[in-house]
């Protein structure tokens, strides 16, 4: 778990402030721009998709403009975030002692197991849809996957003991957040994704009745491809030729706000960077 210096309370009201300040600033500069085009953000591989993974990349000035709310999705049987059950009992991580971590690789509150795969590093910024697209300094990600094999711990047989390819991050000032990882397997029925929830704070994140959105995301076909070639991940390439974005229940509506932009190889691993705009 990442420590506070001065408490939680002490950082989260201090990231309020700047917030505050921020959206003042861009309200008078709005005021004052309203000739200008509008500007568009979401993830992708296009001119506007590049320009989101530069912000969720390190951008420290706040997007000004319109953006897209990103879909709502599924969170699907294994979010493990209280709101279901496996085996009679309610799993619920979100109120677990060192939940809040940017590796993700490991287990972790007495669970010993470490995920292996490609390394990915994952990139997010937030974004307020009804504000502007200001940044959302002092929100909450929670994020989970399936690791190399397609299995999710806490559900899948053979990885219940384990709680690895979970955790919770917050935003810093200017929205970002990132998270270390390996990159998921295709398992059967399903284009490869990442699951998240977005919450309003640090401290509303240990209960799911908080979250405000909750949606997926997924990476490019030349991407995936090019990662299921790395050790381990044979019965991924077999999933993956049998399901596409088109037939995927999820992604078959269109990825244009959840496909992420990608960097990197599947020797050295990969860099995934997306926005996120919602309505905070």
């Amino acid at each position: 778990m990442e420590l506070h210096d001065h408490g939680l309370a002490s950082d989260l009201e201090m990231m309020r402030q700047q917030a505050a300040e921020r959206r003042q600033v861009l309200r008078w500069l709005l005021a004052g721009a309203a000739t200008l085009p509008l500007m568009s953000c979401g993830g992708g591989s296009d001119a506007s998709g590049a320009a989101a993974g530069s912000a969720a990349a390190g951008v420290t000035t706040p997007s000004t403009g319109a953006c897209t709310v990103i879909p709502e999705e599924t969170g699907g049987p294994y979010p493990a975030d209280g709101t279901n059950t496996y085996g009679g009992s309610i799993i619920n991580v979100l109120n677990q002692s060192g939940v809040v971590r940017s590796d993700i690789r490991a287990s972790f509150n007495g669970a010993t197991g470490v995920a292996a795969g490609v390394p990915l590093t994952i990139k997010l910024q937030l974004l307020n849809a009804s504000g502007g697209c200001a940044s959302l300094a002092g929100y909450a990600v929670y994020v989970w996957h399936c690791d190399r094999d397609g299995l999710y711990s806490l559900y899948s047989s053979g990885v219940t003991a384990q709680n690895y390819l979970r955790g919770v991050q917050e935003t810093d000032s200017a929205g970002n957040l990132s998270f270390t990882t390996i990159f998921p397997g295709c398992y059967a029925g399903r284009m490869p994704h990442v699951h998240f929830e977005v919450y309003p704070s640090l401290a509303k994140a240990a209960s799911a009745s908080n979250r405000i959105k909750t949606s997926q995301f997924t990476f490019p076909m030349a991407t995936l491809n090019e990662a299921y070639t790395a050790s381990g991940y044979t019965a991924s390439v077999r999933n993956l030729a049998q399901i596409s974005y088109a037939s995927d229940n999820v992604f078959s509506d269109g990825t244009s706000l959840q496909m992420a932009t990608v960097t990197g190889n599947a020797t050295d691993g990969y860099v995934v960077t997306l926005t996120i705009a919602v309505n905070g």
